[in-house]
C-alpha cells in the first residue's frame, strides 16, 4: 500500500519536513544539474526523480558559486535558516550556495556540529511522543517508513551530531520542490533532491557544520523580507520573479 495519502496529512516534526507528492514537470532538453535523474532506491529498484520546474529555480534557490565573507574554513557546511541558504565553503573567498526550505525545527539548533551520518533514501520513524500525542496520524508509522518516493526526507539525508550524539537536526532532500526557498510548518533543512544528492557525494562524514544564529545571519546577509510569493528578498528590493509565485 502506498503511503502518500497518509503522509500528506502529517505535520512531521524534528526529523522531517511535511511531505507532498512530487509533481511531474516538463523541462527543457538541458536542465543542467536540475534535470530528471534515475537513482537506485534502497532495495536496488530504480527511482525516477523529476526535473525541477524552472519556476522554482529563482536566483536565490539555484545553486551557484558566490563570494563568501564568513569566517569558516574551506570544507565547512554553513546553514543559514534565516536567509534560507546553505553554503559549502570552498576557500579563497568563495562558496557554493544552495537555496533551502526551513521548517520550525530548523531554527531550534545553532552553533557547531559535524556530519555524523549520511544516508541515501533514508527511512523515518516518528518519536514515541509523536505516536502518543497523535496516534491517528503517527500510529500507522510507528514501525518506521522506509526510504522512497513517499518518504519526506527525500533522496538523501545528512545527520548532524555534536559530542558524539545525534542532535536530531537533519539536512535532507524533499518530495516537494515547490517548498525550496520558503518557510514550512515543520521539519529541518531541505534542498532540491538534485542538490542534496550532489552535496552528499561531495562531503565526507565528519564534515564540520555551522548553523548561524539570527544575529549572525543579519550581519552577513543583511535584512530580508518575505514576499507575497513566500520567497525572501533584500529589504527594499523587488519581488524575485512573478513566475516564482506560480
Amino acid at each position: 500500500m502506498r503511503l502518500a495519502p497518509l503522509m500528506l496529512a502529517l505535520g512531521l516534526g524534528l526529523a522531517a519536513c511535511a511531505p507532498t507528492s512530487q509533481t511531474p514537470a516538463s523541462a527543457p532538453v538541458d536542465m543542467g544539474p536540475y534535470g530528471a535523474r534515475t537513482d537506485e532506491g534502497p532495495s536496488g529498484q530504480p527511482i525516477e526523480i523529476h526535473a525541477v520546474r524552472p519556476a522554482y529555480l529563482t536566483d536565490r534557490n539555484r545553486r551557484q558559486q558566490v563570494a563568501y565573507n564568513g569566517p569558516e574554513a574551506a570544507g565547512t557546511i554553513v546553514v543559514d535558516p534565516y536567509a534560507r541558504f546553505l553554503y559549502h565553503v570552498q576557500g579563497n573567498g568563495q562558496a557554493m550556495r544552495y537555496g533551502v526550505a526551513v521548517g520550525q525545527a530548523g531554527k531550534n539548533f545553532q552553533g557547531n556540529a559535524t556530519i555524523g551520518r549520511k544516508q541515501a533514501w533514508p527511512s523515518w520513524t516518528p518519536t514515541a511522543n509523536m505516536v502518543r500525542t497523535q496516534p491517528e496520524l503517527y500510529g500507522p508509522l510507528k514501525g518506521g517508513l522506509s526510504g522512497g518516493v513517499d518518504n519526506p526526507l527525500g533522496s538523501r539525508a545528512l545527520y548532524l551530531y555534536r559530542g558524539g550524539r545525534d542532535t536530531m537536526y537533519r539536512i535532507h532532500g524533499t518530495m516537494d520542490p515547490s517548498s525550496i526557498g520558503k518557510a514550512t510548518s515543520a521539519g529541518c533543512i531541505r534542498l532540491f533532491n538534485q542538490d542534496i544528492m550532489d552535496l552528499f557525494h561531495e562531503i565526507p562524514s565528519g564534515t564540520p557544520v555551522k548553523v548561524r544564529t539570527r544575529a549572525e545571519s543579519l550581519a552577513l546577509e543583511g535584512p530580508l523580507v518575505e514576499q507575497p510569493n513566500g520567497y525572501l528578498a533584500p529589504a527594499g528590493g523587488a519581488v524575485e520573479t512573478a513566475e516564482a509565485a506560480q
